[in-house]
């Protein structure tokens, strides 16, 4: 695993850290699941655009009206 330094706000790094406790982790470990989930950002943008690629064929028939939408 390679380090890294990061500069932040004291009373940032603070409330952090107190956001850890409570969660009963570290705040490395906090910032290691929110860096994994930001590296998995451009995998689902790329699924979403994939899908809607895909779905483009479809047509819904609208525009709606409100009254339609409302219809039963």
């Amino acid at each position: 695993m390679k380090n890294i330094t990061l500069s932040a706000d004291e009373a940032l790094i603070e409330l952090a850290r107190e956001t850890a406790r409570a969660r009963k982790t570290t705040l490395n470990q906090l910032f290691r699941n929110w860096l994994t989930e930001l590296a998995g950002l451009r995998e689902r943008d790329e699924r979403l655009a994939a899908l809607l690629d895909r779905l483009d064929y479809v047509k819904s028939g609208g525009p709606f009206s409100r009254e339609d939408m409302n219809e039963r």
